[in-house]
């Protein structure tokens, strides 16, 4: 069985209990029974201790017994946080103790705050306390409420952090002379809600805050605040409406009498720049654009200053660097003018696949419309494909405990988490400061998801990739293909003799330039051999390191906060002894004297006791994207 329902008429006596009014030094006993005597209500009403004229062995003086209340250091203390009316009624219980009684109480309360009590039902004992103005009923369990249950002296009202769905309940017999209503932080949904946002129900509201809902339809919610003629003080922020670019344009050009929007004062200038934009709500497109910019990565690992020289047999191995950043999947049109760089989807495959299976191809979204052909040639789609795996697939000589231990092993945080796109940057080799030159614009228009997507933020990834190439294994002599492939090459030899035999007679007439021209011919010919041993290269799948990952923060973007700048630190990877070895490679490519004297300098710093290696960080920042102006709104977002 479900417990009962704890209402707030109980929660108000079992905080009244715990005050202990009826106990030492409060209330009337043997530290107080023969001086006291009852008060006059004038006495009582002005606050009057009596006058005593001798105190009796055992009792104790009122200013003593008021001294054991108020100060901090007594067992009888309040505590921290008590509110004023908790603190007066610990000395009226001292002073005057035979007032206590419930008619005192419901005529003295004229404000009540029950927070953070698991109170889910609003009862008809509220009806008690006739001068009620101020009810808080924050951070409990309340889905509904019955209005009838609510005093009609109402003024302020605030349901903060519970756990209604939609505001109808409110509008059965609400209060009339109230003037603040405070609904944040609940579960408000759908179109409808702005049918009880109406002077119908609230016709002397001055304040109203409905932050941090799912209230989505803009448009309409303007339109029932509009007739709130005293409304003067509005927070919607939090809400998926306020994502999108006109959000605060169109809310304050809608409604003219508005002083304060999510605690930012209205300008003059404001309503200036937003004129007559309420009246071209029918063409905005209503959907949120935030551009992604990945910065400058530094204090990377150069991982090949560990490895070995590659024999002849390999392996060649080369590093990559990228960053990854979860997102929420967008709609069509991503990039267009934002994106300058292109960005890849990352979709991981499945961790499972056993060795000597051929692992699949997963497909790869890329943002190439948005950013036009000439850097979509920079696409990585055949490093996407295999991203997937963590370990080179096995070769025939291995054993089947080597095998084991090549299994595939996807790191977790390569993963995106649920309702979620993994994002990257183009990979880059390794330099001491990486610049990823990386901006994105996502477009959304399932506001309620983002909203949920930007409460959760987002996780950032820095990625080495590691790929091993070995020189191709010629095919054996005795295998049909080998014998097929030596005949079709001696046919080709012959017509290449015949044909080289013809160029030389041609030459023969023409102008001899000597060496001069024999030198670019060499070169081209060692760049087609380079090639060809690139092409004779095969390439294992590459293996992923993730040198950092951490959450990032974006509820500042819900916030109000049209722009957030961060950047991640991963902390130290690097050590002492691979900066070393870093920079000695490098003195050693270097010809330049300038670039050496540089790295002499560099190497003495690294060698003295006080050197640290910088930490792993990468500079991050997202941009909600809003219109400052009429036409500024209009030119970004009519379709």
């Amino acid at each position: 069985m479900e417990p009962p329902a704890l209402t707030v008429s109980a929660a108000v006596r079992e905080h009244l209990r715990k005050l202990c009014l009826h106990e030492f030094p409060c209330g009337t006993g043997s530290w107080n029974k023969l001086r006291f005597l009852p008060q006059t209500y004038r006495a009582w009403r002005e606050l009057i201790p009596r006058e005593e004229d001798a105190v009796g062995p055992g009792e104790e003086t009122v200013d003593a017994l008021l001294g054991l209340v108020c100060s901090p250091h007594s067992p009888w203390a309040l505590l921290e946080g008590s509110s004023a009316e908790d603190r007066f009624l610990r000395e009226l219980a001292i002073q005057n103790p035979l007032m206590l009684k419930d008619s005192f109480f419901y005529t003295y309360f004229r404000s009540l705050r029950v927070v953070d009590k698991q109170v889910s039902l609003v009862d008809n004992d509220l009806l008690k306390f006739v001068k009620l103005e101020e009810l808080v009923l924050s951070a409990n369990q309340i889905k509904e409420i019955d209005t009838t249950n609510l005093p009609p002296t109402l003024k302020v009202l605030e349901l903060y952090g519970n756990k209604m769905t939609s505001m109808e309940c409110l509008c059965t017999c609400p209060p009339p002379r109230l003037q603040h209503l405070g609904l944040g932080h609940n579960k408000l949904l759908g179109p409808l809600e702005s049918l009880y946002v109406t002077s119908d129900y609230w016709p002397n509201l001055i304040s109203l805050d409905l932050s941090f809902n799912d209230l989505t339809d803009l448009q309409g919610m303007v339109s029932g605040l509009r007739t709130l003629r005293r409304l003067r003080l509005l927070v919607l922020q939090g809400n998926p409406l306020a994502l999108v670019p006109c959000y605060r344009g169109f809310i304050i050009d809608g409604l003219s009498g508005l002083c304060v929007l999510d605690d930012i004062t209205v300008a003059p200038s404001e309503k200036h720049l937003f004129r007559g934009l309420s009246h071209s709500g029918d063409l905005l497109a209503h959907e949120a654009r935030l551009v992604v910019t990945v910065g400058h990565v530094r204090g990377v690992l150069d991982s090949s200053v560990l490895d070995p020289e590659p024999g002849p047999q390999g392996p060649f191995i080369t590093y990559r660097y990228y960053v990854t950043y979860e997102f929420v999947e967008d709609e069509e049109g991503e990039g267009d003018e934002y994106g300058r760089v292109l960005a890849e989807i990352v979709k991981p495959p499945p961790s499972t696949e056993q060795l000597g299976e051929v692992i699949p191809k997963e497909p790869i979204k890329e943002a190439e419309d948005s950013v036009g052909p000439g850097l979509a040639s920079q696409s990585q789609s055949g490093e996407l494909e295999e991203s997937g795996a963590s370990a080179p697939l096995p070769r025939p000589t291995d054993s089947a405990e080597e095998l084991a231990k090549l299994r595939p092993r996807l790191d977790p945080r390569l993963w995106p988490s649920p309702g979620t796109v993994l994002f990257s940057t183009v990979r880059k080799p390794w330099s001491d400061v990486i610049p990823c030159n990386y901006e994105m614009q996502h477009v959304l228009k399932d506001l309620v998801r983002l909203k949920a997507f930007l409460l959760s933020g987002t996780t950032v990834t820095i990625v080495e990739e590691k790929i091993l190439s070995w020189p191709a294994v010629p095919p054996s002599p005795n295998s049909p293909s080998a014998a097929k492939k030596g005949k079709g090459e001696k046919d080709k030899k012959g017509k290449e003799k015949d044909k080289e035999e013809k160029d030389k007679k041609g030459k023969d007439g023409k102008d001899k330039a000597g060496k001069g021209e024999k030198e670019p011919a060499k070169e081209q010919k060692g760049s087609k051999k380079k090639k060809e041993l690139r092409k004779d290269l095969r390439q294992d799948p590459p293996v992923l390191r993730v040198l950092g990952s951490g959450p990032v923060d974006l509820e500042p973007l819900l916030s109000g906060e049209p722009f957030m700048s961060t950047v991640c630190n991963f902390g130290v990877v690097r050590t002492l002894e691979t900066d070393r070895l870093t920079l000695y490679r490098d003195s050693k490519k270097n010809k330049s004297e300038k670039a050496k004297n540089e790295i002499r300098k560099s190497l003495v710093l690294v060698y003295e006791s006080d050197y640290r290696p910088d930490p792993l960080t990468v500079e991050i920042q997202i941009q909600l994207i809003q219109g400052h102006s009429t036409e500024e709104a209009l030119r970004r977002l009519v379709p």
